[in-house]
């Protein structure tokens, strides 16, 4: 399992080429197919086409996910296509960036090439995509912004302050999406303060010439990590106010951000304001997926009725139905490997910071790498995902997408070590479960596209592979 000394092999870009088109193919294939409002496309969609039409509106959320829906709109029109192609080729890329993050960490393009297939699977991800919604563009500019950031570690200097720059940028972009974006900011800073300790503290990182990506972040100076990135972010995120707030004027910069905290304070209600409310508790355990769109429908005959009265259950011969959910077994796998690598990373901290016990080194058998992936995958993970716990709103089961994407490293690490393990038994299983998560794709395809399904297949689907 050795790193690669120089730029990824020839293999490596096939093999990320074929994901891009598998992920491109599964997100534009039938696009336009539901030619209604799905979701919250009745907010989203709209609010885009309102930016075109210069109609003023409120909005609970920073502008930029809607400009982006708006462009698709501006190029193909307001329908199905236009307000939903934007979302899905930005869908296709986040499995690219997170190939892209995985190689800066570790140089070993096994790591990066798994990391995508493992995030093209994603069945969440896939429904997401493919629908005019603004969660794919938060996963995109955050992801991005930390992609940024690692591969600003391989440089010093200016070159070292452009990428940080760029990845200023990004942070801001995320943060312009939605609010929660901050998490991904939130994980930087986190780890920063980690590697600076950690440098600090234990003499034999002291003494190190040669430092992991992870660990080059304690190079960072506070004025390059609270000064001149954040300035950048802030920056970009008040430019991308501006078309909003002129078009919108009775709301100034601070006003309508005091709008936005009261409307997610106190407007929106708590768990029993809609039907597919989640704790945060629930969603690793893929427990409460959310229904997107629902059609009863005598013959599987397109262009699919969308609008009427709705046909009587027993009447119906074809059910058309999109959930947002995961791919069950690599949901329930990547979750099992978030918690693996944080229990691994917490032993091995304990270790550092006990006092010296026999068996020292038989614990902290781990290699230095190892210890430093698993700190940044868990800390991300929990910096994206903790915060949920006090918030008292309803949310949902998207809201753990940023998270998710950590779990995916966790499990393409785990994945990866195996495949090179002298253990045939765990060479086989990284196998096997590859395999199983395919598997799991296709048997899930029917809801994540909506393809018609008869009553006892929609039954035996949601409820016995969905529980």
């Amino acid at each position: 399992m050795s790193a690669s000394p120089s730029r990824p092999p020839l293999w490596f870009w096939i093999g990320i080429g074929c994901v891009w088109v598998f992920a491109l193919a599964f997100r534009f294939w039938g696009l336009e197919r539901f030619n209604t409002l799905v979701f919250d496309e009745v907010y989203f969609a709209k609010f885009g086409h309102h930016y075109l039409t210069q109609t003023e509106f409120f909005d609970a959320h920073p502008p930029l996910g809607k400009y982006l829906i708006a462009l698709g709109i501006a190029l193909k029109g307001f329908n199905p296509w236009g307000f939903r192609w934007i979302n899905a080729l930005v869908g296709a890329t986040i499995p690219l960036i997170l190939a892209g993050m995985a190689y800066q960490l570790s140089k070993r393009p096994s790591y990066a090439l798994i990391a995508a297939v493992l995030t093209s699977l994603d069945g969440l991800l896939l429904v997401e995509s493919r629908y005019a919604l603004l969660n794919v563009h938060i996963l995109f500019f955050g992801l991005l912004a930390h992609w940024l950031v690692l591969i600003a570690l391989n440089h010093k200097g200016h070159q070292r302050n452009g990428w940080l720059a760029a990845a200023g940028a990004s942070f801001g972009a995320t943060i312009a999406v939605k609010w929660n974006g901050l998490g991904f900011l939130l994980g930087l800073y986190l780890l920063w303060g980690g590697a600076k300790f950690c440098r600090s503290r234990f003499d034999d990182l002291k003494r190190q010439t040669r430092l992991l990506p992870i660990q080059r972040l304690s190079e960072l100076t506070w004025l390059q990590l609270f000064g001149y990135l954040p300035a950048i972010a802030l920056f970009t995120y008040s430019l991308l106010w501006i078309p909003h707030l002129a078009q919108n004027p009775d709301f100034n910069f601070w006003q309508v951000h005091k709008e936005i905290f009261s409307y997610h304070r106190y407007r929106v209600g708590g768990a029993d304001v809609h039907p597919y409310c989640s704790a945060w508790y629930t969603w690793p355990l893929l427990l409460k997926p959310i229904s997107y769109f629902y059609q009863l429908t005598r013959s599987p005959v397109e262009p699919l009725p969308v609008t009427g009265p709705p046909l009587p259950q027993a009447a119906a011969n074809w059910i058309y139905s999109v959930y947002a959910t995961g791919n069950p077994i690599l949901w329930w796998a990547c979750t099992i490997a978030i918690l693996f690598l944080l229990a691994q990373g917490g032993q091995q901290i304990w270790h550092r910071l006990a006092p010296p016990i026999k068996d020292h080194q038989a614990l902290s058998s781990l290699s230095e790498e190892q210890v430093w992936i698993s700190c940044y995958v868990g800390v991300n993970y929990l910096a994206n995902y903790l915060p949920w716990i006090g918030v008292s709103r309803c949310t949902f089961l998207y809201h753990y997408m940023p998270a998710s994407m950590f779990s995916s490293l966790a499990l393409a690490w785990l994945m990866n070590d195996w495949l090179y393990s002298p253990d045939r038994r765990l060479r086989a299983f990284t196998i096997i479960l590859l395999l199983a998560s395919v598997f799991s794709f296709i048997i899930c395809l029917p809801l994540y596209l909506g393809l018609p399904l008869s009553p006892w297949q929609w039954q035996l689907l949601r409820g016995q592979w969905l529980g």
